[in-house]
């Protein structure tokens, strides 16, 4: 029972992962028009954080509070990295941004686990 219900999780779980390394990676580069972006600061936050959240939620579900308490401090520990670059700089905005991407994230999680029964594998 177990290894079936690691096995369902795992994707969510290697998606986290990939998503979490390129959130960093994007958030450290020097800003360029060549990176993508929604065009609003926040927004690109709400938009990354959502994507966490929701992939976070489906990799462990009953755990949320746990896993949005991470991803909110990688959220910080980024915002910490970017101080120390001298092309970005750190915003408490930003975090917030963070947070509600995280809630967003979440609801979507949800809301997927509606419409998407558990015994489909993804």
């Amino acid at each position: 029972m177990i290894a079936i219900l690691s096995a369902r999780l795992m994707p969510w779980r290697i998606l986290l992962a990939l998503a979490m390394l390129g959130i960093l990676v994007l958030s450290v580069l020097p800003p360029s028009p060549h990176l993508p972006s929604t065009g609003w600061d926040k927004s690109n936050h709400m938009l990354g954080f959502g994507t966490l959240g929701l992939l976070g939620t489906r990799g462990w579900p009953g755990r949320t509070w746990a896993v949005m308490a991470a991803l909110l401090a990688y959220g910080g520990l980024i915002e910490v990295l970017q101080s120390l670059t001298p092309d970005r700089s750190a915003e408490w905005a930003d975090l917030l941004a963070d947070g509600i991407g995280l809630g967003v994230g979440w609801l979507l999680a949800r809301v997927s686990a509606l419409l998407i029964p558990s015994s489909v594998d993804l």
